[in-house]
């Protein structure tokens, strides 16, 4: 004996089959509402996946070859805390962790000794030593970008792309299932204008 869930289920197949077989009270609109569903369903499991895929891939490779590049063309020397320790700022987008920006001295072999302001982690005084990093022209820059930093930009941008890709299938299926739905009701609308006549005569 079938259950309560075996005849639903079987109710609702009845349902969506009836909408692909050609009956009478099959409307074109009906036909394209669920081809439509359907090519919405695969986009989201796998265009929406893929698209995300895609981009965080593109982004990955960008930022990788951007980190290779200011690899190649920054160093790092070490360098001594000499004071003038400016107001504390933030170290950087994400990281609420005090910095301050102090003055720093530093040589290279066979080159003189050279100042600059950099920014370490709050507390440090004169006479600690930090490493800063240098790029062609001996200019205090920020460090290369790091390969976890590579990948979060990567997964960032794949999970944004994703989104927007969902977003924008979601956004289409309900502009055609409104379309679809204003010309189901002018179709109505139109046969009830040519039998509605018939139906109070009969009733009269």
């Amino acid at each position: 004996m079938r259950t309560r869930e075996q005849r639903a289920s079987e109710k609702r197949a009845r349902v969506i089959g009836r909408r692909w077989r050609h009956n009478p009270l099959c409307r074109r609109t009906d036909v394209v509402e669920a081809w439509t569903a359907l090519v919405v369903s695969v986009v989201l499991w796998t265009g929406a996946p893929l698209a995300g895929l895609a981009a965080g891939w593109w982004a990955y490779d960008g930022a990788r070859s951007t980190a290779a590049e200011q690899r190649a063309e920054r160093h790092r020397v070490l360098a001594e805390i000499v004071g003038g320790s400016h107001a504390s700022a933030p170290r950087g987008e994400g990281d609420r962790r005090p910095v301050e920006r102090v003055n720093v001295r530093w040589a290279e072999p066979g080159e003189r000794a050279r100042t600059g302001v950099t920014r370490v982690p709050a507390g440090a005084e004169a006479g600690d030593r930090t490493y800063i990093w240098l790029d062609r022209e001996d200019r205090i820059v920020p460090a290369p970008t790091s390969g976890t930093v590579v990948w979060q930009h990567a997964l960032a941008v794949g999970a944004c792309a994703a989104g927007v890709a969902v977003a924008g299938v979601l956004a289409l299926h309900a502009l055609i299932r409104r379309v679809a739905a204003r010309r189901r009701l002018a179709e109505w609308e139109r046969e009830w204008a040519r039998t509605g006549p018939e139906w109070t005569r009969h009733r009269t």
